[in-house]
């Protein structure tokens, strides 16, 4: 029961702690509360001075009484009759007991107590420990008419603590109830403050959540004050990105169930021929037609299935060491049989291995799609180079193929998805070059198309190198 109770306490001040309003409040509240302990302290130390300085003077005073009191009578002995004022001064209803003593210049006393503790110098009062009590002393010369030439005396008088940490308690305790008062007032000020500035962002909040899950529509900035129009901007524009990946998504779904759809159609239709078709000649060209279908459709499903795990997130981050040079070889060497066939002159330029990180299996789907589609373009009786280097601190890798080129108006929108040119006699899906750049920016490399000599189409690639 009682750890249910705690764990409920904790979850409880777990939210307060993670609460903004709480946060500021708590800032503002230790600050204030930190000045104010420091104001108090300070206070303190000056009522403790001013009743101190008010003792003195108290003391100052009650010992000119009494040195005006003192005669020399016709005998030259000294004599005083201490007047009463002198003590019912200190009579503030606090019970302080009051000591005196006068003594001549020789050491003679005159009257009054004569142990009492004398003050290291007149006219500034000290504290001393007298008779079992902590007393304040303060002690007066004086000159005497009727005594020697330069006759004084010497008027000493003491009285207890009481009345003088009564007046510092009251000073300390004004200024502190003071304080208190400040402390009130600005505790609620700053709490109405916070729930006035924090209004427009509770409005904000509350406009978000309100929207429907298809409303991603821009939110006014100037709902909110300035310092925090920055986040309605970051808000607007991180729907603005997600419209535009929507967008494509839709896009890419629209385009692939297209693209499916046709060879899915004829693998249908082929396959219902090849089965009503009762000559065997006309039965196995309609079951090759069927097979070059199932083909493409394969492949266009392994391309959609590279393009989708080189989206950003889609994988975890790897750190594969990778020879560009080496894959390179080994993907010519898988692609020698189709060049061959359609009598297409391939090469290799690598002077040694060109070593990058990243994911690897990434990296040669890639090189898979610029060899695929240098091929796929070239043409019989064409020409594909590939070239593998450094330059810069980079690694270049470049795909020089003799086949039509790519008009430079349209060099960007090759790069779409399902793009293909307008005229171009290949069975390409228009995925490759969007594979490459997906792949490319996700390594932080960079790709680029240019015209090659002679005509044809030079892909040019550059990746950090291990």
């Amino acid at each position: 029961m009682f750890n249910s109770v705690y764990s409920k306490i904790g979850a409880a001040f777990g939210r307060l702690s993670q609460s903004l309003r709480v946060q500021l409040l708590f800032l503002v509240l230790l600050t204030l509360f930190g000045a104010i302990g420091f104001n108090l302290y300070d206070s303190f130390w000056s009522a403790d001075a001013t009743a101190k300085l008010v003792t003195d003077r108290t003391l100052l005073a009650s010992a000119r009484v009494i040195a005006e009191a003192v005669r020399v009578d016709e005998g030259g002995n000294v004599q005083v009759d201490v007047p009463p004022a002198a003590l019912e001064m200190f009579d503030t209803g606090f019970g302080d007991r009051v000591f005196y003593q006068v003594i001549t210049v020789w050491g003679n006393l005159v009257s009054g107590f004569p142990d009492l503790p004398l003050p290291a110098a007149q006219r500034v009062g000290e504290d001393r420990a007298f008779h079992g009590a902590d007393v304040r002393v303060l002690m007066l010369d004086h000159p005497v008419v009727g005594l020697p030439e330069d006759g004084t005396i010497s008027v000493t008088v003491a009285v207890t603590h009481n009345s003088q940490y009564a007046m510092r308690r009251q000073l300390w305790l004004s200024d502190f109830s003071k304080q208190f008062v400040l402390v009130f007032l600005a505790s609620l000020v700053t709490i109405l403050g916070l729930q006035r500035g924090l209004a427009p962002a509770l409005r904000l909040r509350d406009a978000v959540r309100a929207r429907g899950r298809k409303r991603l529509d821009p939110l006014p900035p100037e709902m909110v004050q300035s310092e925090l129009r920055p986040l309605v901007h970051a808000l607007n524009d991180h729907m603005e990105r997600v419209q535009n990946q929507m967008a494509a998504q839709r896009r890419f779904v629209s385009n692939a169930a297209h693209q499916l759809r046709t060879p899915l159609a004829l693998i249908s239709t082929q396959a219902s021929v090849a089965a009503r078709e009762g000559d065997a000649a006309r039965r196995d060209e309609a079951l090759a037609a069927l097979r070059a279908s199932t083909r493409q459709i394969s492949r266009l499903a392994g391309q959609l299935l590279t393009l989708s795990r080189a989206e950003p997130g889609s994988r975890r981050p790897r750190g594969d060491v990778t020879d560009l040079s080496k894959a390179a070889r080994e993907i010519l060497e898988a692609h020698a049989e189709e060049a061959l066939r359609r009598n297409i002159d391939v090469g290799l330029e690598a002077d040694g291995p060109v070593i990058v990180e990243g994911d690897g299996t990434m990296l040669r789907e890639m090189l898979v799609n610029l060899i695929d589609n240098a091929i796929r373009y070239s043409g019989a009786d064409g020409r594909v180079t590939v070239s593998v280097g450094q330059a810069d601190g980079s690694a270049v890798v470049t795909v020089e193929d003799s086949g039509p080129g790519i008009p430079e108006a349209e060099r960007e929108q090759v790069f779409e998805r399902f793009y293909r040119i307008m005229g171009t006699e290949s069975d390409g899906s228009g995925l490759g070059l969007a594979i490459v750049r997906e792949v490319v920016e996700g390594a932080e490399g960079s790709v680029s198309l240019s015209d090659a000599e002679g005509g044809g189409l030079v892909v040019t690639v550059r990746l950090p190198l291990a």
